[in-house]
This record gives C-alpha cells, sequence and structure tokens, in this order.
C-alpha cells in the first residue's frame, strides 16, 4: 500500500512513498492539517523499523508527533542522510556507530550527538566539497550516486537505477575509474567501506543482505 512521504535519495521528500521498507523521522515537520512545512525540525535523522513491539502511529502525521517519512530501502535512507535508530534498531545502530567513528577518526567513546552533528554539517552543505567526489571503482556495494542528474546504486561492478518503486535493470558503467557525484554523504561511505552492511531493495541484485520488515 502507497505511504504518504516518500524520501528520495537526495533527502527531499516527496508526496507519496509507493514502496516501503523503512520508516523515518526528523522531529514533528508537518502542520495541523499534515502539510510538511519544513525539512527538518532535530539533527538526529533516524531510520526505524515500520513494525515494532506491536506500537501503532495510525492515523499517520498526527499533531504533535514526529513525522512519519518512508524509505525505499536502507540505501536510499543512508544516501538521505538517515542513520540507524538506536531503539528499534539497536543492532544496526551499534553496528553504524562503531563502523561510523572508526572509519572517520573518532574515537570509540565519542556520543551519537556527535555523529548527528558532523552528518547535518554534510547535509547541510551536500556536493560542496571535493568529498563528494569520489573514484566509482573505489566505492563499496551499497552506495548511490548522481549520474546525468539521476540516482544510480552501487553494486559490485554494477549501477541500478534508482525509482520509487524499486530498482531498474542494472547496468555496467563506462569506466570504473571515472570520478562520480556521491549522494550517500562521505562520512557514511566511509562507514560502508569499514564494514557496516547495508540493506537493499529485493529489485537490486543479490549480493546484498535484505532485511524483511512487516507493513505497518
Amino acid at each position: 500500500m502507497p505511504l504518504p512521504n516518500g524520501v528520495y535519495p537526495t533527502g527531499a521528500i516527496e508526496p507519496i512513498c509507493p514502496s516501503a521498507t523503512w520508516m523515518g523521522n526528523r522531529g514533528e515537520i508537518h502542520n495541523q492539517r499534515g502539510d510538511i512545512v519544513r525539512q527538518f525540525k532535530t539533527k538526529s535523522w533516524v531510520t526505524c523499523r515500520l513494525s515494532y513491539k506491536g506500537w501503532t502511529r495510525k492515523p499517520l502525521m498526527q499533531p504533535g508527533r514526529y513525522t512519519e517519512l518512508f524509505f525505499l530501502d536502507e540505501a536510499t535512507a543512508l544516501s538521505a542522510g538517515h542513520r540507524s535508530c538506536a531503539m528499534c534498531r539497536n543492532t544496526e545502530y551499534v553496528s553504524f556507530k562503531t563502523h561510523w567513528l572508526s572509519a572517520n577518526a573518532f574515537s570509540a567513546n565519542t556520543p551519537v550527538a556527535d555523529i548527528d552533528r558532523a552528518m547535518h554539517a554534510e547535509r547541510m552543505s551536500r556536493s560542496k566539497s571535493e568529498a563528494w567526489q569520489q573514484s566509482l571503482g573505489s566505492l563499496p556495494s551499497g552506495v548511490v550516486i548522481l549520474s546525468n542528474d539521476a540516482p544510480f546504486l552501487w553494486i559490485g561492478d554494477r549501477l541500478f537505477p534508482w525509482t520509487s518503486n524499486g530498482y531498474g535493470q542494472s547496468v555496467e558503467p563506462g569506466c570504473g575509474a571515472a570520478t562520480v557525484q556521491l549522494l550517500t554523504p562521505p562520512s557514511v561511505v566511509n562507514a560502508i567501506r569499514n564494514g557496516y552492511r547495508v540493506q537493499v531493495h529485493s529489485s537490486a541484485d543479490v549480493s546484498m543482505p535484505h532485511s524483511l520488515s512487516k507493513p505497518l
């Protein structure tokens, strides 16, 4: 069933999410009528399970509660600048935090608030530094890039065109050494390269782990 507030790999919020694997949170960003009126209210952008301990958030976008956002998969959520939730995705949260801190030269006891501040700074200066330009062949699987003004998921040695319904047929890149524009923030790319495993939608190939989530 289509859900509202689909998040694009750039972090932009679209009216509809036709296919959702995860829910997200940036604070309360809707008004009393359910209209999206801002892009975020907190620096802690998280990715949550669609279902957790039988809790329900229906109806969605209730006044005074955080705005439910939805993602095709975790690769999309990470590209948009969201990290794992510490409560409903604690295993992934610990893994992400561990790999992110190690890969980005932070001490192991750094609080998650520092990660959130660093990721927020990346989101606010998206694509404005050389770190957002990297060699395609050096990228780990699970990273989203921009090519010909469209998002593509990189897995192994192939690119998969992103759509809100899933990934299209894979294509071989022209040159693995080519420099490409990242959509996934560089610090997150570092965490993935360091070993964080990314869930991708089942429409993409095979070599990535696929998490199962129940619908709302």
